[in-house]
């Protein structure tokens, strides 16, 4: 039976896009306390169909769709900018296709403004009304207000039309910047988009016998299932080797492993591959906060997962990239070893001009993975670092950086980096780290 929480989340993912919600309601709706029906909100929100908006509320708004991720809702965009609605909130739950800077004639301007779209104006009311009929919504900059009849236009046409202190410029970088975030976090696949769901997992019950497993493992041929209690709960993993010689009758909560290992549903692919290369594991059961089985995740599943994500263009970058791309290809010196060469850019300095100690982290870390990369094919994961920031340097610098590989196994390596300026050592790193198969 699902628990009050699961209850909740469930009304609210049924009520109608555009619904305003309080905690108030959602306690007195379903009979929780105010406490269990904040908590149920927040998760809500976090999943994404839910936005609490300062001055407006909380309303229920179009989950997305993975594919469609880069995308905001209005409601979004006044969080974004710290925006007040002055009109059309029924609209706040819908999807903004583009935005378009209004800063041209209004004949010019409205050519490229169509339904579904964000207009960011100043104080032109004519604009504002013109917008709203394209079927797109406005945002006012710079704090101004606009006539009531637009606000009633917009309260019937169920657009929004928002206002913000910030100037257009601003306002235009944070919207942007909100979309690039979630560029970059459509990048990271999760264990919701590969697992197995629960309809489609085969499990055991704790009450079941040697003999379920038996007629599990003929219907599908694995040798692996969770252990699930009355309630659901994951309560362990039996394995062919747990049930090997054991009289049918037997029970497997008797042969099971308890406690086992378990992800839930955001957890990154990368770090459930770490898990299973690690500590040796076929099978992941895949939970929800109660620890309720979801569904399971296998290497196989992840190995997949990861060879997609290495076809995958890169759509947005991340701090790492920037600082990676900026890797030149390597060398020889005269002895033969590999050499990396690396410019100091703006973005890698801090306040002081000279390299930042994050910066450098990263510079060792890529350095290490691109050496191992010539023994052996996959990923890495950085078990234990240490390093020694002997002299600053400075931005524009070129820095040479030498990594030397002192033991590499199936699943291990141990790195030596050091790093010099103009000749001269300027840093060192020793480094142990996991590898992971692609």
């Amino acid at each position: 039976m699902a628990t009050k929480h699961e209850q909740i989340l469930q009304y609210i993912d049924e009520l109608p896009v555009g619904e305003k919600i309080s905690v108030r309601q959602i306690a007195k709706d379903m009979a929780v306390s105010e406490g269990t029906a904040y908590r149920a909100i927040k998760e809500a929100e976090n999943k994404g169909y839910v936005s609490t908006i300062e001055r407006v509320g909380t309303i229920r708004i179009e989950r997305k769709k993975k594919e469609n991720f880069e995308k905001l809702t209005f409601a979004e965009v006044v969080n974004i900018v710290d925006g007040q609605v002055l009109g059309g909130r029924t609209g706040l739950h819908k999807t903004l296709n583009k935005f378009v800077i209004g800063a041209m004639k209004i004949d010019a301007m409205m050519r490229y403004t169509g339904a579904g779209n964000l207009l960011i104006v100043g104080n032109r009311t004519k604009a504002h009304e013109y917008a709203l009929n394209t079927g797109a919504a406005v945002l006012i900059t710079g704090g101004f207000d606009t006539d009531e009849q637009v606000k009633k236009l917009a309260n019937e046409v169920e657009l929004p039309i928002i206002s913000t202190s910030y100037d257009t410029f601003t306002v235009a970088t944070m919207i942007n910047r909100a979309i690039y975030d979630q560029l970059i976090k459509k990048e990271i696949v999760l264990v919701e988009d590969i697992l197995t769901s629960i309809d489609q997992t085969i499990f055991l019950k704790n009450t079941d016998t040697v003999g379920h497993w038996h007629q599990y493992n003929q219907e599908t041929g694995h040798g692996r299932f969770p252990v699930v209690d009355s309630q659901m709960k994951v309560v362990g993993i039996i394995t062919s080797k747990d049930v090997m010689g054991r009289d049918p009758s037997f029970p497997v909560e008797k042969l099971m492993t308890k406690q086992p290992m378990t992800v839930n549903e955001k957890t990154s692919v990368a770090s459930a591959s770490h898990m299973m290369v690690w500590e040796g594991i076929e099978v992941l059961p895949v939970v929800n906060q109660n620890n309720k089985l979801q569904g399971i995740i296998s290497r196989q599943d992840v190995l997949k997962a990861l060879q997609m994500i290495g076809r995958q263009p890169q759509v947005g970058e991340t701090i790492e990239d920037i600082i990676t791309s900026q890797f030149e290809d390597s060398t020889s010196d005269v002895k033969g070893e590999i050499v990396y060469r690396c410019g100091v850019t703006p973005q890698m300095t801090n306040y002081l001009g000279t390299i930042s100690y994050g910066v450098f982290t990263t510079i060792v870390t890529e350095a290490a993975n691109r050496v191992l990369r010539s023994y052996k094919k996959g990923d890495l994961v950085v078990e234990n670092i240490t390093i020694y920031f002997i002299k600053p340097v400075q931005i524009d610098s070129i820095i040479e950086i030498k990594p030397k590989v002192l033991e590499v196994g199936r699943k291990f390596g141990k790195v030596d980096v050091e790093v010099f300026n103009e000749g001269v050592v300027v840093g060192k790193a020793m480094m142990m780290v996991q590898l992971i198969d692609r």
